[in-house]
């Protein structure tokens, strides 16, 4: 493990207090430019997504309807109700976005799909850098106006689905995380940097309440008047 690594992974928490846990939940109020490009409204009432800590699941209720709930997994994401009857399903479900780009439209399974695999990646950033398959190299430092912010590059294992198979993170001073860039490969790839603020700590881990995601210009410049994806999240709590 880098020197880097290890310093942000303390900030956070620390690595073997996290291993000791098994999910990780939070509620979370969603909006930005994303899904009105894909013919989807945001919910604006808060939901509820539960992550695992060891593998990779997602559940986040309610989801499209107020008795739904959806259950995510790399390979196979699913609608069903609180009961647990299957109402849609979907296996190889990032087969479904191939040729897509910014514009073209998701159904609720494509919906499911996205939230499954990006609410787990901000649920457990930055420990998932330590997993089994993940490759993390220190990049260039970040100039943010009189901040100079510590780069980390991830190469995600092809077991875990995430945004892109190499997304860079930022960190202050303080090793705590400020900046999360990638491409949105299941919309064309748009190169994206996601700026993370207002950091709470809960049961002794600390989490960005404010996550806010925008289009990627030249020179790894955020643009600000393109905002994809606006993530407000509370109520964490670290579960066994």
């Amino acid at each position: 493990m880098s020197e880097l690594l290890d310093l942000v992974l303390r900030a956070h928490g620390g690595l073997d207090r996290w291993n000791k846990f098994n999910k990780v939940s939070a509620k979370f109020v969603a909006g930005g430019g994303l899904l009105p490009m894909k013919g989807l409204e945001a919910d604006p009432k808060p939901l509820e997504g539960t992550v695992t800590i060891h593998e990779q699941s997602t559940v986040i209720r309610p989801f499209g309807q107020p008795d739904w709930r959806m259950v995510f997994t790399p390979n196979c994401v699913s609608i069903e109700t609180t009961a647990g009857v299957v109402v849609q399903e979907r296996s190889n479900p990032r087969a479904a976005f191939a040729g897509h780009t910014m514009n073209t439209p998701w159904d609720l399974l494509h919906r499911a799909y996205f939230n499954g695999y990006a609410r787990w990646t901000y649920l457990t950033t930055p420990f998932l850098m330590a997993m089994p398959g993940f490759e993390v190299t220190e990049i260039a430092p970040w100039q943010e106006g009189a901040e100079q912010w510590r780069g980390l590059r991830a190469r995600f294992p092809d077991t875990i689905a995430s945004h892109s198979r190499e997304q860079d993170f930022y960190f202050g001073d303080d090793f705590l995380l400020r900046r999360h860039d990638y491409h949105l490969e299941i919309a064309g790839g748009v190169p994206v940097a996601q700026y993370v603020y207002d950091l709470v700590e809960a049961d002794g881990f600390r989490f960005p309440t404010k996550r806010r995601a925008y289009i990627r210009g030249p020179h790894l410049k955020a643009i600000r008047d393109l905002l994809l994806i606006s993530l407000d999240l509370s109520d964490f709590q670290v579960m066994n």
